[in-house]
């Protein structure tokens, strides 16, 4: 993939990205005013070892789950923004699937498909679609930056349009195979669904994958910066998973800090390694 096609998928997301953005602000003028009647109806806590021990000191707060989409959605598009102007003229294999990554979530903005759906009394239909959507972002954002990880270690392609395809139809399968019950949602706002146990598996492992790669990749190219890159992937993977499961005011602040430092380590990093190649 050239450079200008590269830069083309960047802008796009950005657009993509926007878009959500748009979405987000403007559902929340509708979504926020129901949360107090919608707190009433909370039966199922959303999972995560950050929700657990946040829980036994705060309460659940849908505002809070709100403020932590929003937070997910302004990073997407800020940070796709900051990617495409720090690497528009510098190569770097690894960093299309970290902007995969960081573009997957824009789609938590559909979460927001719960609280409208209490406004506008929705068919089942829009809140199947929308979980479906959210679960395809998901599993395509980490395994996008698995991909990241396995070019940092020598993985050498010119067809990276392959490996988006790919990725795009294991991300597909997951995400159309999982059976969601639609009448059920948790405190993270998350429609409840099937298999969990073992798609938090794949979700852990692929973490493990990852983190351990980027480390490898500082000895096998005797590059130290990659060590720098491996711990942001633990940071980002973290706060991923603060703000994809909490409930509570704690989590916004805690995510965002991950995010951004993990963000920052990788990209900043990547771009000393690919400066001057």
């Amino acid at each position: 993939m050239t450079l200008s096609e590269r830069n083309i998928i960047f802008k796009a997301g950005i657009a993509v990205s926007f878009l959500f953005l748009v979405l987000c602000v403007a559902g929340s003028f509708k979504a926020i005013p129901v949360y107090a009647s919608m707190e009433q109806e909370i039966t199922r806590h959303s999972e995560g070892v950050f929700r657990f021990l946040a829980g036994r000191f705060l309460t659940a707060k849908l505002p809070a789950v709100h403020c932590c989409i929003l937070v997910m959605v302004l990073y997407s598009f800020f940070t796709i923004i900051f990617i495409y102007y720090f690497f528009e003229k510098t190569q770097s294999p690894e960093i299309l699937f970290i902007v995969f990554f960081v573009a997957s979530f824009s789609t938590e903005a559909m979460r927001l498909i719960i609280p409208l759906g209490h406004v506008y009394d929705l068919p089942l239909l829009y809140f199947l679609i929308s979980s479906r959507i959210i679960l395809f972002g998901r599993f395509f954002g980490i395994f996008s930056i698995f991909a990241a990880s396995l070019y940092a270690v020598g993985y050498e392609t010119q067809r990276q349009n392959n490996v988006i395809l790919i990725l795009i139809v294991i991300s597909l399968i997951i995400s159309l195979g999982v059976p969601i019950d639609t009448h059920a949602w948790n405190s993270s706002l998350n429609m409840i669904k099937g298999y969990v146990s073992m798609f938090r598996l794949i979700e852990i492992g692929t973490f493990l994958v990852t983190t351990i790669s980027f480390f490898i990749a500082v000895w096998l190219r005797s590059t130290g910066e990659f060590s720098y890159i491996g711990a942001g992937s633990v940071l980002v993977f973290l706060g991923r998973d603060i703000l994809l499961n909490t409930d509570t005011w704690a989590g916004p602040p805690a995510g965002l800090i991950f995010l951004s430092v993990g963000t920052w380590l990788i990209c900043t990093k990547l771009h000393k390694i690919y400066l001057w190649h």
